[in-house]
């Protein structure tokens, strides 16, 4: 379908630019949301009227939206899903994942505002760009861990599929082990503390 662009759009162009897109994309995108009209001549000429109009509309959503990304840039949003221990998730997120997590920490935005080259796949810190306006294009962090636990570790740097050394997978089972115990009540604060210190010396 051939359209009419009211605004710029990332790789699409500029406003008033007639670029050719997917019909589902001019359906279910462009053109509900108000970002085009089909190339028909009432619509060029209707456009060309108001132009002006248009672009002083254009400035006023940029200058809003480059106030949202100062806030929105460089912001980093957990997404938790389940994942294998070479850290290969079941499934991949998805924009609109992505787009809730985002409207969850208090930014409403859209799904087809979300950039992905590709789907996530795998666990860790990946960077997404979010498409505020043609002009406006902030970065964000996507975490996505299994836990929010895990997550915080991601957030620090420490890589969380990395495989254990066999010391280190009995220092952990100690420390455990004496928290179980401590709890119980069948050890000291003290001999619980000494277990965790071990394992730090051990790591």
């Amino acid at each position: 379908m051939q359209v009419i662009l009211l605004e710029r759009i990332g790789r699409l162009g500029q406003m008033g630019d007639i670029v050719t897109v997917k019909d589902g994309y001019a359906r279910n995108f462009l053109l509900p949301q108000g970002k085009a009209l089909r190339a028909t001549e009432a619509n060029r000429k209707q456009f060309e009227s108001q132009r002006s109009q248009l672009e002083a509309r254009d400035l006023e959503r940029k200058s809003e939206a480059e106030g949202v990304a100062g806030k929105l840039n460089g912001k980093s949003f957990i997404v938790i899903r389940q994942a294998g221990d070479n850290g290969q998730l079941y499934g991949s997120v998805s924009t609109r994942d992505i787009a809730e997590a985002v409207t969850e920490g208090g930014f409403s935005i859209e799904r087809q505002q979300v950039q992905l080259d590709r789907p996530i796949k795998a666990l860790g810190l990946h960077e997404v760009r979010i498409s505020l306006h043609g002009d406006v294009v902030p970065h964000i962090l996507v975490n996505v861990a299994r836990s929010a636990e895990e997550a915080a570790r991601q957030a620090r740097g420490e890589d969380v599929t990395r495989t254990l050394t066999e010391e280190e997978e009995d220092a952990e089972a100690a420390r455990i082990a004496a928290e179980e115990l401590f709890e119980e009540g069948v050890i000291p604060a003290e001999e619980a503390e000494g277990a965790s210190t071990d394992e730090d010396a051990a790591s």
